[in-house]
């Protein structure tokens, strides 16, 4: 990859104030592209992130607000195009990752969670599709490693991430002649900073790697970096695992 192989575009990257998404943001901004960012709550975050990109020599720009709401979507759409005048990239990161049984599991812990993951990632992609469609683009859907390995107490979740594997390809289809191309990345075991109060997710104490090693959230932004870059223009409907071999499937 060239230093600045993304300079001119533009991206959007939700759930961008910690851990992967940070670390896509920017991945993104280092490469060359403005980034708009989305957090849910945490201004703070976002605003940290937006002056590492700045301080960097970049451009960036935050909107606070949850993408299961329609505005928010709509607010990053329009805040790329206003500042920028543009969208070429998109990154769905934005997750809400409980655990909780199944038994003890409401109808509205079940939403909250698809709201964010999945029907979010449908209301970015449909706020940001009319700009796209001008120059061609890139859709990266961030994919969860429990989606195709199984866990307990996370039935919302995994129903969540596996359906952003049906999606994204199914984005790969419609968007093709219009050259938009949309791939799902899946983290593995990545080492993140979480609240104390916290617990490490399950799939993580009972799968390992074949390396050795957990990953870091850089791990994760150098493949989104490569599939958004020119170097990844012709792969489009992929499910791509970066997991250090913890799961090896087809």
């Amino acid at each position: 990859m060239s230093e600045k192989e993304l300079a001119g575009k533009v991206a959007i990257v939700t759930g961008a104030g910690r851990n992967i998404g940070r670390a896509i943001a920017l991945a993104l901004g280092h490469a060359g592209a403005a980034v708009v960012l989305n957090v849910r709550s945490n201004k703070s975050e976002a605003d940290s992130v937006v002056r590492e990109i700045e301080t960097a020599g970049g451009k960036a720009f935050s909107i606070v607000g949850d993408v299961a709401d329609e505005k928010t979507a709509s607010a990053l759409a329009d805040a790329a195009l206003k500042r920028f005048g543009r969208i070429d990239i998109l990154v769905n990161n934005a997750a809400v990752r409980r655990e909780k049984p199944i038994t003890d599991m409401s109808y509205a812990e079940w939403r909250e969670v698809m709201g964010v993951i999945l029907d979010g990632a449908f209301r970015c992609v449909h706020a940001c599709l009319p700009a796209m469609r001008e120059n061609g683009g890139t859709i990266i859907n961030i994919g969860g490693m429990s989606a195709h390995i199984g866990s307990k107490d996370r039935a919302h979740v995994m129903t969540a991430k596996t359906g952003l594997v049906g999606f994204t390809r199914a984005l790969a289809h419609d968007l093709a002649a219009e050259k938009i191309t949309a791939n799902c990345v899946v983290p593995g075991a990545i080492d993140t900073m979480r609240p104390a109060s916290s617990q490490t997710p399950a799939h993580h104490l009972t799968h390992g790697t074949i390396t050795g090693e957990r990953g870091k959230p850089d791990d994760v932004a150098a493949m989104v970096r490569f599939l958004c870059g020119p170097g990844g223009r012709y792969v489009t409907g992929q499910t791509i695992h970066v997991s250090g071999g913890g799961y090896l499937g087809s």
